[in-house]
């Protein structure tokens, strides 16, 4: 079973990883970078739990376990909170919102340095239970972290002035309460794979962008024709008038 399972993070992970590299080459400004790295990230991060699942079912040593255990619950519980928010705010346009998202910046640093530091203090267990991974440690089990995390990740996201960002937001709300009332103890697992599925949709927030572009570059293309077509006239009226004077 874990060998089914180990199959199935690294075959997601290679197509989500394919939808990465396809939105890293979207990127058209240094602030996008990381925005257009999260689907990447998403990737990499399934593949690292692919040897978690060969670890717990005995079928790589215990040193390589422990450390893909360990990338993927500093990466997950750790960065995420941190990376997500900081990742919006650098593409946002609207100051009020890059205002916000400052905040949840910054609230999320703090909880990655609690929470990393948690990790590196406190020793942290993967178990199986019910055909799902359970990463537990006692430093993040509690509903302050489980609160902030989401405040932070989801929120940050739905915030987003771009429909197809806050959509994912909204569907990974939607997702991560659905998962803590079936498997609250999978949190950290079927979350990261959840939103790893759906993280294609921030390609489309190119796709929007760039939709958006064209549309206001029309627009003032439209705008400046009828600028040009008004002084063309007003010259035609002055020449007319010139040669009406002429005339006379």
């Amino acid at each position: 079973m874990e060998i089914y399972f180990a199959v199935l993070n690294f075959t997601l992970s290679g197509a989500i990883g394919l939808v990465g590299i396809l939105t890293l080459r979207k990127v058209s400004t240094p602030n996008e970078v990381l925005f257009a790295l999260l689907p990447l990230l998403f990737a990499l991060h399934q593949f690292t739990e692919g040897f978690v699942w060969l670890g717990v079912g005995g079928h790589i040593e215990a040193r390589a376990f422990n450390l893909a255990a360990g990338i993927f619950i500093y990466y997950a519980q750790g960065l995420l909170p941190f990376l997500v928010p900081l990742a919006v705010w650098l593409i946002e346009k609207k100051k009020w919102r890059r205002d916000i998202l400052g905040v949840l910046t910054l609230l999320g640093l703090a909880l990655a340095v609690y929470t990393m530091y948690g990790l590196s203090t406190v020793p942290s267990s993967v178990t199986v239970v019910n055909d799902t991974l359970f990463y537990n440690n006692p430093w993040t089990a509690n509903y302050y972290d489980a609160i902030i995390y989401i405040i932070t990740t989801c929120g940050s996201l739905m915030l987003s002035s771009s429909i197809s960002v806050a959509l994912f937001g909204l569907l990974n709300l939607i997702g991560l309460t659905l998962i803590f009332l079936w498997r609250p103890y999978g949190f950290t697992s079927l979350w990261c794979l959840y939103a790893a599925v759906i993280s294609g949709l921030l390609y489309f927030h190119f796709v929007e962008r760039r939709i958006k572009f064209l549309r206001d570059l029309k627009e003032k293309r439209e705008a400046f024709s009828e600028k040009l077509q008004l002084e063309l006239d007003i010259l035609q009226n002055r020449r007319f008038l010139k040669k009406g004077k002429k005339d006379e």
